[in-house]
């Protein structure tokens, strides 16, 4: 199996560009995949920049329904419209990020896809849990075992005119099976990456044996105590699984670090261009 991330917030190897968004490009036995697009044709860009073919790309996954993931699939339709596109049906809906009363009317900002995607011939849109086949498999949260991260509290759906906290609904995941070993693959995991062990472990009986996610812990202003607290937790109750655990985007810097320390080799970031085997 071959894992290249095509796009994170961070600068890495290949020339590529980094920005705020998420990307993996994944060559399995059967399958050309792509986890995600960015937030833009840079995502595309890059891909040409590492070689890989998008050509032939027979299956793209959105792992949500926000602009940072999605904002590179109309430009992907250029070379490649036959790959098929799975998402949850409700990654069209409106959602927003709360960045504070200081704003005034730029207060709320939309975060959604754009709607042109829904209209795409190749989208398929899903209604919970759907297996694509022996190698793929996607599943979502039927009901968290832990409380969301504090982090996700900003993130809203406007619903006939209001704004209330998203419930994340439009989020799934991607297993990958392969030679005995299930890789786990979310994007930023918004359901909180505790829960969505839990119901990988319902759904499988047992722990992936390789989980990569951005755990959207990421804050533009100083943690408070209670959030370090979080993060630390978090980490102890990640290294209960006999799982290697690879980062990016979400997270952020400073959590990595934090994670880092109690996680030691149990825990890697992965930049843009990175490879991961």
């Amino acid at each position: 199996m071959r894992i290249i991330n095509l796009i994170e917030d961070t600068a890495g190897t290949g020339g590529c560009e980094f920005k705020h968004g998420l990307s993996f490009y994944i060559e399995t036995d059967k399958h050309k995949i792509l986890m995600d697009l960015g937030p833009s044709e840079v995502t595309v860009q890059n891909a040409v920049k590492l070689g890989v073919s998008l050509e032939k790309v027979d299956t793209v996954i959105l792992s949500h329904g926000h602009y940072d993931h999605s904002g590179g699939i109309l430009p992907f339709e250029q070379y490649n419209s036959k790959a098929l596109i799975y998402l949850q049906s409700k990654a069209d809906l409106e959602y927003y990020s709360d960045d504070g009363e200081d704003k005034g009317d730029k207060r709320y900002r939309y975060i959604g896809i754009d709607r042109k995607i829904m209209n795409l011939a190749n989208v398929k849109p899903l209604e919970g849990d759907y297996r694509i086949d022996e190698e793929l498999s996607l599943f979502t949260i039927k009901s968290r075992t832990h409380k969301l991260p504090s982090t996700n509290r900003p993130l809203k759906e406007k619903i006939n005119g209001e704004y209330i906290p998203d419930d994340f609904a439009h989020e799934h995941y991607l297993v990958v099976e392969e030679k005995e070993k299930r890789l786990l693959i979310s994007g930023c995991a918004h359901n909180g990456i505790l829960s969505i062990l839990d119901e990988f472990k319902q759904l499988y009986g047992e722990a992936p044996d390789m989980v990569i996610s951005g755990f959207h812990l990421m804050k533009k202003s100083e943690y408070s105590d209670e959030e370090l607290e979080e993060i630390v937790e978090i980490s102890k109750c990640l290294m209960a699984y006999d799982t290697k655990f690879y980062t990016c985007h979400c997270t952020g810097l400073s959590a990595y670090r934090i994670m880092k320390e109690v996680m030691g080799d149990r825990l890697e970031y992965v930049h843009c261009g990175d490879e991961i085997v």
